[in-house]
């Protein structure tokens, strides 16, 4: 066993020591698959690299200044329009969450709505929990055609996108089926809250925390773990 192996194995051991089995099969799992953890090239390319590159464009085209520009323009449509397609090129919702949502944002009222209340939760004063809960309100108050917009996947994924150390995103059963692998008890409801949220937030935490060693830089990571441990893609 090399000098580097032994030390892997000497971490494992630690967390064995210091959480659960569960915890120390999920890390087990993802270095499986990335044997040189969040800095692994194949880690790049499949989870983290098109996240990343998301948020980039985020940056360049819905950061802070620009952001206010466009709202002192009254530029609502252009808002959304930018935000929905930055999100396209991802698998991050499904096909009918991007058209409900390309049709939630049609109408000037709808992007007017999802605009000033993006903002609010990204750069607004006040708590929280208080921001999302009215994220929420408003994502269930747009305009709906045919499939329905108010979903986790849909509340969560452009705070992800534009501010990756603070916000995650959440994908229902797989992060059902993580959680329970990873033995925290995620209290899950169907319906968008805060609750939920901060639910999440925490399981984030706690797997930071445990994976403190392999150094994950945001929530990009965690959630890219928290994918590997309840998609169908990673069974083994």
């Amino acid at each position: 066993m090399s000098v580097r192996q032994q030390r892997k194995e000497t971490q494992i051991s630690r967390s064995v020591q210091s959480g659960s089995a569960s915890v120390v099969a999920c890390r087990r799992k993802f270095l499986r698959f990335f044997p040189n953890g969040f800095a692994d090239e194949k880690y790049i390319s499949w989870e983290r690299g098109y996240k990343w590159n998301a948020h980039e464009k985020w940056n360049a085209q819905l950061n802070r200044a620009e952001y206010e520009s466009l709202l002192r323009k009254k530029e609502f449509s252009e808002i959304a329009e930018r935000a929905v397609k930055i999100e396209a090129p991802t698998n991050m919702l499904f096909s009918f969450e991007k058209l409900a949502l390309r049709d939630a944002v049609k109408s000037a009222e709808g992007a007017c709505l999802f605009a000033l209340e993006l903002f609010e939760l990204l750069h607004g004063a006040g708590k929280p929990e208080k921001k999302f809960e009215r994220w929420c309100e408003t994502v269930a108050g747009l305009p709906k055609i045919q499939s329905r917009v108010f979903t986790h996947p849909v509340v969560t994924v452009f705070g992800f996108i534009a501010q990756p150390e603070t916000h995650i995103f959440l994908k229902p059963k797989v992060t059902q089926a993580a959680a329970r692998k990873y033995g925290f008890d995620f209290e899950y409801q169907s319906r968008p809250s805060w609750e939920v949220y901060r639910g999440l937030l925490e399981f984030a935490e706690q797997i930071k925390l445990d994976l403190k060693d392999l150094k994950p830089r945001d929530m990009i990571d965690i959630q890219s773990f928290i994918w590997v441990q309840g998609s169908s893609e990673y069974d083994e």
